[in-house]
Protein backbone atom coordinates (compact mmCIF):
# COMPACT_ATOMS: atom_id res chain seq x y z
CA UNK A 1 0.00 0.00 0.00
CA UNK A 2 1.45 3.46 -1.26
CA UNK A 3 2.66 5.53 1.59
CA UNK A 4 0.44 8.52 2.73
CA UNK A 5 1.68 12.06 3.61
CA UNK A 6 0.22 14.45 5.66
CA UNK A 7 0.59 18.28 6.52
CA UNK A 8 -0.73 20.20 9.90
CA UNK A 9 -2.90 22.18 7.95
CA UNK A 10 -4.86 19.54 6.38
CA UNK A 11 -8.62 19.02 7.57
CA UNK A 12 -9.13 15.10 6.96
CA UNK A 13 -12.71 14.79 6.24
CA UNK A 14 -13.07 12.84 3.10
CA UNK A 15 -9.49 11.60 3.78
CA UNK A 16 -9.84 10.58 7.80
CA UNK A 17 -9.76 6.96 7.47
CA UNK A 18 -7.32 6.61 4.85
CA UNK A 19 -4.50 4.58 5.49
CA UNK A 20 -6.95 3.00 8.90
CA UNK A 21 -7.42 -0.28 6.94
CA UNK A 22 -11.55 0.82 5.92
CA UNK A 23 -11.16 -0.89 2.70
CA UNK A 24 -12.49 -3.77 5.35
CA UNK A 25 -16.04 -3.26 6.05
CA UNK A 26 -15.70 -3.99 9.66
CA UNK A 27 -13.77 -1.81 10.04
CA UNK A 28 -15.56 0.56 7.95
CA UNK A 29 -18.54 0.20 10.25
CA UNK A 30 -16.35 1.22 12.87
CA UNK A 31 -15.41 4.31 11.73
CA UNK A 32 -19.48 5.85 11.38
CA UNK A 33 -19.58 3.59 8.09
CA UNK A 34 -22.98 2.96 6.74
CA UNK A 35 -24.88 5.73 9.25
CA UNK A 36 -25.22 8.34 6.37
CA UNK A 37 -27.28 6.07 4.65
CA UNK A 38 -29.22 4.69 7.24
CA UNK A 39 -30.22 8.43 7.98
CA UNK A 40 -30.80 9.16 4.45
CA UNK A 41 -33.50 6.71 4.51
CA UNK A 42 -35.20 7.51 7.78
CA UNK A 43 -35.40 11.42 6.89
CA UNK A 44 -36.18 11.36 3.19
CA UNK A 45 -34.90 12.84 0.06
CA UNK A 46 -36.13 16.06 0.64
CA UNK A 47 -33.90 16.34 3.79
CA UNK A 48 -30.87 15.19 1.37
CA UNK A 49 -31.11 17.16 -1.08
CA UNK A 50 -31.19 20.45 1.85
CA UNK A 51 -28.31 19.15 3.73
CA UNK A 52 -26.43 18.72 0.08
CA UNK A 53 -27.39 22.25 -0.97
CA UNK A 54 -26.63 24.01 2.74
CA UNK A 55 -23.06 22.37 2.36
CA UNK A 56 -22.07 24.26 -0.71
CA UNK A 57 -20.35 21.19 -2.21
CA UNK A 58 -19.44 21.93 -5.97
CA UNK A 59 -18.73 19.06 -8.22
CA UNK A 60 -15.46 17.53 -7.80
CA UNK A 61 -14.47 16.45 -11.15
CA UNK A 62 -13.70 19.81 -12.55
CA UNK A 63 -16.85 21.55 -13.40
CA UNK A 64 -17.57 22.81 -10.19
CA UNK A 65 -21.55 22.52 -10.27
CA UNK A 66 -23.74 22.75 -6.90
CA UNK A 67 -24.07 19.38 -6.12
CA UNK A 68 -27.54 19.12 -4.21
CA UNK A 69 -28.77 21.80 -7.19
CA UNK A 70 -27.72 18.94 -9.68
CA UNK A 71 -29.74 16.65 -7.70
CA UNK A 72 -32.67 18.22 -7.51
CA UNK A 73 -32.82 19.04 -11.30
CA UNK A 74 -34.01 14.93 -11.72
CA UNK A 75 -38.00 14.46 -11.68
CA UNK A 76 -39.91 13.48 -9.06
CA UNK A 77 -41.76 11.22 -11.21
CA UNK A 78 -40.40 9.58 -14.13
CA UNK A 79 -41.49 6.71 -16.62
CA UNK A 80 -38.22 5.26 -16.69
CA UNK A 81 -35.69 3.64 -14.21
CA UNK A 82 -33.46 6.46 -12.58
CA UNK A 83 -29.74 5.66 -12.44
CA UNK A 84 -26.85 7.55 -10.36
CA UNK A 85 -23.08 6.99 -12.15
CA UNK A 86 -20.47 7.03 -10.55
CA UNK A 87 -17.40 8.66 -12.59
CA UNK A 88 -14.52 6.80 -11.45
CA UNK A 89 -12.74 7.56 -14.97
CA UNK A 90 -9.54 9.83 -13.56
CA UNK A 91 -7.61 10.36 -16.65
CA UNK A 92 -6.56 13.86 -16.37
CA UNK A 93 -2.73 14.87 -16.10
CA UNK A 94 -1.70 15.86 -12.96
CA UNK A 95 -4.79 14.06 -11.24
CA UNK A 96 -4.31 11.33 -8.81
CA UNK A 97 -7.25 11.60 -5.97
CA UNK A 98 -10.04 9.65 -6.77
CA UNK A 99 -7.72 6.24 -6.85
CA UNK A 100 -6.78 7.00 -3.51
CA UNK A 101 -10.19 6.79 -2.34
CA UNK A 102 -10.91 3.38 -3.97
CA UNK A 103 -7.98 2.23 -2.48
CA UNK A 104 -8.58 3.31 0.95
CA UNK A 105 -12.19 3.96 1.24
CA UNK A 106 -14.30 2.82 -1.34
CA UNK A 107 -17.40 1.68 0.96
CA UNK A 108 -17.32 6.13 1.14
CA UNK A 109 -17.97 5.75 -3.19
CA UNK A 110 -20.83 2.87 -2.04
CA UNK A 111 -22.61 4.18 0.79
CA UNK A 112 -22.98 7.69 -1.52
CA UNK A 113 -23.91 6.49 -4.47
CA UNK A 114 -26.77 5.32 -2.24
CA UNK A 115 -27.00 8.57 -0.49
CA UNK A 116 -27.75 10.08 -4.77
CA UNK A 117 -29.75 7.28 -5.25
CA UNK A 118 -32.30 7.76 -2.03
CA UNK A 119 -32.31 11.86 -3.00
CA UNK A 120 -33.26 11.10 -6.62
CA UNK A 121 -35.73 8.04 -6.37
CA UNK A 122 -32.88 5.85 -7.93
CA UNK A 123 -32.37 2.07 -7.11
CA UNK A 124 -29.26 0.98 -9.33
CA UNK A 125 -26.34 2.58 -9.30
CA UNK A 126 -23.29 2.52 -11.59
CA UNK A 127 -19.27 2.92 -10.36
CA UNK A 128 -17.48 3.30 -13.80
CA UNK A 129 -13.61 2.84 -13.30
CA UNK A 130 -10.80 4.44 -15.31
CA UNK A 131 -9.40 1.29 -17.95
CA UNK A 132 -6.02 1.82 -16.03
CA UNK A 133 -7.57 1.56 -12.54
CA UNK A 134 -8.43 -2.32 -13.17
CA UNK A 135 -5.79 -3.37 -10.14
CA UNK A 136 -8.89 -1.15 -7.91
CA UNK A 137 -11.35 -2.93 -9.35
CA UNK A 138 -11.17 -6.09 -7.03
CA UNK A 139 -11.45 -3.61 -4.07
CA UNK A 140 -14.38 -2.26 -4.96
CA UNK A 141 -16.04 -5.30 -6.46
CA UNK A 142 -15.44 -7.13 -3.07
CA UNK A 143 -16.62 -3.82 -1.02
CA UNK A 144 -19.75 -4.29 -3.19
CA UNK A 145 -19.69 -7.84 -2.17
CA UNK A 146 -19.42 -7.24 1.30
CA UNK A 147 -22.12 -4.64 1.26
CA UNK A 148 -24.79 -7.41 -0.55
CA UNK A 149 -23.97 -9.77 2.37
CA UNK A 150 -24.64 -7.44 5.13
CA UNK A 151 -27.64 -6.73 3.70
CA UNK A 152 -26.70 -3.24 3.09
CA UNK A 153 -27.42 -3.48 -1.12
CA UNK A 154 -29.80 -5.64 -2.89
CA UNK A 155 -33.72 -6.08 -1.59
CA UNK A 156 -35.03 -4.75 1.25
CA UNK A 157 -31.60 -2.94 2.70
CA UNK A 158 -30.86 -2.34 6.56
CA UNK A 159 -34.78 -3.82 6.72
CA UNK A 160 -36.10 -0.71 5.59
CA UNK A 161 -38.05 -2.05 2.66
CA UNK A 162 -35.65 0.06 0.13
CA UNK A 163 -34.04 -1.42 -2.90
CA UNK A 164 -30.72 -0.47 -4.11
CA UNK A 165 -28.04 -2.36 -6.17
CA UNK A 166 -24.69 -1.37 -7.58
CA UNK A 167 -22.95 -2.40 -10.53
CA UNK A 168 -19.55 -1.92 -11.21
CA UNK A 169 -17.65 -1.30 -14.32
CA UNK A 170 -14.38 -0.47 -15.95
CA UNK A 171 -13.78 1.98 -19.24
CA UNK A 172 -10.87 0.66 -21.82
CA UNK A 173 -8.53 4.00 -21.26
CA UNK A 174 -10.02 6.66 -22.68
CA UNK A 175 -9.95 10.39 -21.53
CA UNK A 176 -12.75 11.08 -23.80
CA UNK A 177 -15.29 8.37 -21.34
CA UNK A 178 -14.75 11.35 -18.64
CA UNK A 179 -17.04 13.54 -20.06
CA UNK A 180 -20.14 12.68 -18.66
CA UNK A 181 -22.69 12.14 -22.04
CA UNK A 182 -19.76 9.71 -23.71
CA UNK A 183 -19.07 7.66 -20.27
CA UNK A 184 -22.58 6.67 -20.46
CA UNK A 185 -22.37 6.12 -23.77
CA UNK A 186 -19.33 4.12 -23.06
CA UNK A 187 -21.48 2.38 -20.44
CA UNK A 188 -24.59 1.24 -22.78
CA UNK A 189 -21.94 -0.53 -24.56
CA UNK A 190 -21.22 1.84 -27.65
CA UNK A 191 -18.22 3.99 -28.24
CA UNK A 192 -17.82 6.60 -26.33
CA UNK A 193 -18.29 9.98 -27.92
CA UNK A 194 -20.07 12.50 -26.23
CA UNK A 195 -24.23 13.15 -27.22
CA UNK A 196 -25.51 16.49 -27.84
CA UNK A 197 -27.23 18.67 -25.50
CA UNK A 198 -29.86 19.17 -24.98
CA UNK A 199 -31.44 17.11 -23.44
CA UNK A 200 -29.12 16.72 -20.37
CA UNK A 201 -28.66 13.41 -18.42
CA UNK A 202 -31.06 14.89 -14.99
CA UNK A 203 -34.17 14.33 -17.68
CA UNK A 204 -32.62 11.89 -20.60
CA UNK A 205 -29.89 9.93 -19.50
CA UNK A 206 -28.28 6.58 -19.07
CA UNK A 207 -30.23 4.26 -21.03
CA UNK A 208 -32.90 7.11 -21.62
CA UNK A 209 -33.89 7.42 -17.84
CA UNK A 210 -33.19 10.41 -15.64
CA UNK A 211 -29.44 9.93 -14.58
CA UNK A 212 -27.21 11.56 -11.91
CA UNK A 213 -23.45 11.89 -12.82
CA UNK A 214 -21.00 12.83 -10.16
CA UNK A 215 -17.16 12.28 -9.67
CA UNK A 216 -16.26 9.93 -7.21
CA UNK A 217 -14.93 12.33 -4.86
CA UNK A 218 -18.30 14.47 -4.40
CA UNK A 219 -20.34 10.96 -4.12
CA UNK A 220 -17.33 9.98 -1.61
CA UNK A 221 -17.78 13.26 0.26
CA UNK A 222 -22.02 12.60 0.75
CA UNK A 223 -22.39 10.76 3.78
CA UNK A 224 -19.63 12.93 5.58
CA UNK A 225 -21.75 15.90 4.89
CA UNK A 226 -24.99 14.28 6.03
CA UNK A 227 -23.22 12.86 9.38
CA UNK A 228 -21.48 16.82 10.26
CA UNK A 229 -24.20 18.71 8.58
CA UNK A 230 -24.36 20.83 5.44
CA UNK A 231 -23.77 23.96 7.43
CA UNK A 232 -20.84 22.68 9.31
CA UNK A 233 -19.39 21.42 6.13
CA UNK A 234 -19.37 24.37 4.25
CA UNK A 235 -18.19 26.59 6.71
CA UNK A 236 -14.58 24.66 6.74
CA UNK A 237 -14.44 25.99 3.36
CA UNK A 238 -14.47 29.49 1.56
CA UNK A 239 -17.69 31.90 0.26
CA UNK A 240 -19.66 29.58 -2.28
CA UNK A 241 -17.25 26.69 -2.36
CA UNK A 242 -17.51 25.04 0.83
CA UNK A 243 -15.49 22.20 2.43
CA UNK A 244 -12.15 20.31 1.29
CA UNK A 245 -10.87 19.01 -1.60
CA UNK A 246 -8.15 16.14 -2.31
CA UNK A 247 -5.39 18.26 -3.91
CA UNK A 248 -2.93 16.41 -5.82
CA UNK A 249 0.71 18.49 -5.63
CA UNK A 250 3.35 17.12 -7.77
CA UNK A 251 6.10 18.29 -10.31
CA UNK A 252 9.29 20.12 -8.87
CA UNK A 253 8.16 20.05 -5.28
CA UNK A 254 9.73 18.84 -2.58
CA UNK A 255 6.53 16.72 -0.62
CA UNK A 256 4.46 15.85 -4.11
CA UNK A 257 1.36 14.41 -2.32
CA UNK A 258 -2.10 14.15 -2.44
CA UNK A 259 -3.21 16.65 0.62
CA UNK A 260 -7.04 17.11 2.16
CA UNK A 261 -7.29 21.20 2.05
CA UNK A 262 -9.90 23.43 3.12
CA UNK A 263 -11.43 25.36 -0.56
CA UNK A 264 -10.03 28.84 -0.77
CA UNK A 265 -6.84 27.39 0.73
CA UNK A 266 -3.89 29.82 -0.37
CA UNK A 267 -1.74 28.11 -3.39
CA UNK A 268 1.17 29.46 -2.77
CA UNK A 269 1.25 28.24 0.79
CA UNK A 270 -0.20 25.03 -0.69
CA UNK A 271 3.10 24.85 -2.41
CA UNK A 272 5.88 26.18 -0.04
CA UNK A 273 4.45 24.91 2.91
CA UNK A 274 2.51 21.82 2.31
CA UNK A 275 4.74 20.90 -1.17
CA UNK A 276 7.52 21.71 0.82
CA UNK A 277 8.73 24.44 -1.56
CA UNK A 278 10.54 24.20 -5.15
CA UNK A 279 12.46 21.03 -5.29
CA UNK A 280 16.54 21.70 -5.00
CA UNK A 281 16.19 25.20 -4.25
CA UNK A 282 15.43 26.50 -7.68
CA UNK A 283 12.96 29.16 -8.89
CA UNK A 284 9.41 28.28 -9.75
CA UNK A 285 8.43 29.33 -13.44
CA UNK A 286 4.91 28.30 -13.57
CA UNK A 287 2.11 26.53 -11.84
CA UNK A 288 -0.74 24.52 -13.67
CA UNK A 289 -3.58 24.97 -10.72
CA UNK A 290 -6.17 22.00 -11.63
CA UNK A 291 -4.81 19.60 -13.96
CA UNK A 292 -3.75 20.03 -17.67
CA UNK A 293 -6.88 21.46 -19.36
CA UNK A 294 -6.51 24.62 -16.70
CA UNK A 295 -4.43 27.79 -18.14
CA UNK A 296 -0.94 28.47 -16.48
CA UNK A 297 0.02 30.60 -13.89
CA UNK A 298 3.20 32.81 -13.43
CA UNK A 299 4.76 33.20 -9.65
CA UNK A 300 3.09 36.54 -9.54
CA UNK A 301 0.03 35.18 -9.41
CA UNK A 302 0.07 32.50 -6.91
CA UNK A 303 -1.04 34.13 -3.91
CA UNK A 304 -4.58 33.25 -4.47
CA UNK A 305 -6.88 31.21 -3.06
CA UNK A 306 -7.61 27.46 -4.63
CA UNK A 307 -11.54 27.77 -4.78
CA UNK A 308 -13.46 27.95 -8.00
CA UNK A 309 -14.07 31.39 -8.48
CA UNK A 310 -11.19 33.03 -6.87
CA UNK A 311 -8.90 30.87 -9.73
CA UNK A 312 -12.18 31.70 -12.52
CA UNK A 313 -11.07 35.42 -11.50
CA UNK A 314 -7.37 34.72 -12.12
CA UNK A 315 -8.39 33.59 -15.80
CA UNK A 316 -7.62 30.12 -14.71
CA UNK A 317 -9.98 26.88 -13.46
CA UNK A 318 -9.32 24.69 -10.21
CA UNK A 319 -10.26 21.43 -12.65
CA UNK A 320 -9.56 18.85 -11.18
CA UNK A 321 -6.94 19.86 -8.11
CA UNK A 322 -4.36 18.64 -9.95
CA UNK A 323 -1.45 21.76 -8.82
CA UNK A 324 1.57 20.64 -10.96
CA UNK A 325 4.66 23.00 -10.13
CA UNK A 326 7.15 23.88 -12.79
CA UNK A 327 10.73 25.11 -12.22
CA UNK A 328 13.10 27.22 -13.94
CA UNK A 329 14.65 24.37 -16.12
CA UNK A 330 11.44 24.06 -17.74
CA UNK A 331 10.76 24.72 -21.33
CA UNK A 332 7.32 25.64 -21.85
CA UNK A 333 7.19 25.25 -24.92
CA UNK A 334 8.25 21.27 -24.50
CA UNK A 335 5.72 21.54 -21.93
CA UNK A 336 2.97 22.69 -24.53
CA UNK A 337 4.14 20.70 -27.22
CA UNK A 338 3.66 17.39 -24.28
CA UNK A 339 -0.16 19.06 -23.19
CA UNK A 340 -1.58 18.96 -26.81
CA UNK A 341 0.03 15.97 -27.96
CA UNK A 342 -1.80 14.01 -25.38
CA UNK A 343 -5.05 15.76 -26.30
CA UNK A 344 -4.56 15.26 -30.20
CA UNK A 345 -4.04 11.96 -29.21
CA UNK A 346 -7.70 11.54 -26.75
CA UNK A 347 -9.32 13.81 -29.14
CA UNK A 348 -12.35 10.60 -30.32
CA UNK A 349 -12.20 12.75 -33.66
CA UNK A 350 -16.15 13.09 -33.50
CA UNK A 351 -15.81 17.01 -33.68
CA UNK A 352 -13.94 19.06 -36.76
CA UNK A 353 -12.51 21.93 -34.41
CA UNK A 354 -11.50 19.39 -32.25
CA UNK A 355 -9.56 16.87 -34.33
CA UNK A 356 -8.11 18.98 -36.62
CA UNK A 357 -7.49 21.53 -34.15
CA UNK A 358 -5.65 19.64 -31.66
CA UNK A 359 -3.69 17.79 -34.80
CA UNK A 360 -2.65 21.89 -36.26
CA UNK A 361 -1.50 23.15 -33.00
CA UNK A 362 0.45 19.42 -32.17
CA UNK A 363 2.26 19.94 -35.61
CA UNK A 364 2.90 23.96 -35.21
CA UNK A 365 4.54 23.81 -31.72
CA UNK A 366 6.76 20.69 -32.44
CA UNK A 367 7.55 22.60 -35.32
CA UNK A 368 8.83 25.46 -33.09
CA UNK A 369 10.13 23.16 -30.78
CA UNK A 370 12.11 21.47 -33.09
CA UNK A 371 13.59 24.80 -34.41
CA UNK A 372 12.00 24.98 -38.00
CA UNK A 373 9.20 27.33 -36.54
CA UNK A 374 8.46 31.09 -38.38
CA UNK A 375 6.53 34.07 -36.31
CA UNK A 376 3.87 33.72 -38.04
CA UNK A 377 3.40 30.44 -35.91
CA UNK A 378 3.14 31.70 -33.07
CA UNK A 379 0.10 33.95 -34.00
CA UNK A 380 -1.40 31.02 -36.14
CA UNK A 381 -1.33 28.79 -32.64
CA UNK A 382 -3.49 31.26 -30.70
CA UNK A 383 -6.00 31.93 -33.74
CA UNK A 384 -6.59 27.88 -33.58
CA UNK A 385 -6.70 27.80 -29.97
CA UNK A 386 -9.23 30.56 -29.99
CA UNK A 387 -11.46 28.87 -32.36
CA UNK A 388 -11.46 25.78 -31.17
CA UNK A 389 -13.26 27.26 -27.75
CA UNK A 390 -17.00 26.80 -27.53
CA UNK A 391 -17.04 25.50 -31.01
CA UNK A 392 -17.29 21.40 -30.01
CA UNK A 393 -19.59 18.89 -28.22
CA UNK A 394 -17.88 18.39 -25.21
CA UNK A 395 -15.13 20.33 -23.65
CA UNK A 396 -11.67 18.31 -24.69
CA UNK A 397 -11.90 21.50 -27.33
CA UNK A 398 -11.68 23.65 -24.49
CA UNK A 399 -9.94 21.49 -22.24
CA UNK A 400 -7.00 21.67 -25.21
CA UNK A 401 -7.10 25.40 -26.45
CA UNK A 402 -6.95 26.71 -22.78
CA UNK A 403 -3.74 25.57 -21.82
CA UNK A 404 -2.35 26.40 -24.95
CA UNK A 405 -3.51 29.78 -25.04
CA UNK A 406 -1.99 30.26 -21.63
CA UNK A 407 1.45 29.56 -22.34
CA UNK A 408 1.73 31.36 -25.61
CA UNK A 409 0.05 34.82 -23.60
CA UNK A 410 2.16 34.42 -20.96
CA UNK A 411 5.80 32.59 -22.52
CA UNK A 412 5.50 34.46 -25.69
CA UNK A 413 8.91 35.32 -25.61
CA UNK A 414 10.06 31.68 -25.01
CA UNK A 415 8.19 30.31 -28.07
CA UNK A 416 10.20 33.48 -30.13
CA UNK A 417 13.33 32.17 -28.75
CA UNK A 418 12.97 29.06 -30.39
CA UNK A 419 11.52 30.68 -33.45
CA UNK A 420 14.94 32.60 -33.68
CA UNK A 421 17.60 29.84 -32.46
CA UNK A 422 17.98 31.14 -29.72
CA UNK A 423 16.63 28.00 -27.76
CA UNK A 424 16.49 24.38 -29.46
CA UNK A 425 15.16 20.83 -28.70
CA UNK A 426 17.80 18.11 -29.68
CA UNK A 427 14.89 15.71 -30.55
CA UNK A 428 14.20 15.07 -34.94
CA UNK A 429 11.44 17.40 -36.13
CA UNK A 430 10.14 14.08 -37.25
CA UNK A 431 10.04 12.08 -34.17
CA UNK A 432 8.18 15.12 -32.48
CA UNK A 433 5.57 15.13 -35.38
CA UNK A 434 5.09 11.66 -34.37
CA UNK A 435 5.26 11.46 -30.96
CA UNK A 436 2.51 11.32 -28.79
Amino acid sequence: MPSLVSHPDEVKILSRRFGQGAADIEKYLEMDGYKAVQAAIEKGPDWIIAEMKASGLRGRGGAGFPTGMKWSFVPKQSAKPKYVLVNGDESEPGTCKDHLIFLHDPHAVIEGTMIAGLAIGSKLGFIYLRGEYRYLLKIVEKAVADAYAKGFLGKNIFGTGVDFDIVTQTGAGAYEVGEESALMESLEGKRGVPRIKPPFPAVVGLYGGPTVINNAETIATAPHILLMGGEAYAKVGSERNGGTRLFGISGHVERPGVYELPMGYNLKRAIYEVGGGIRGGKKLKAVVPGGSSTPVLLPEEIDIGLDFDQLGKAGSMLGSGGIVVLDETVSIVEFALRTISFYQHESCGWCIPCREGTDWLKKSIGRIYAGGGMEKDIDNIRYLAENMMGRTFCPLGDAAAMPTLGFVKKFRQEFEDYVNGKARSETPLLQISGAH
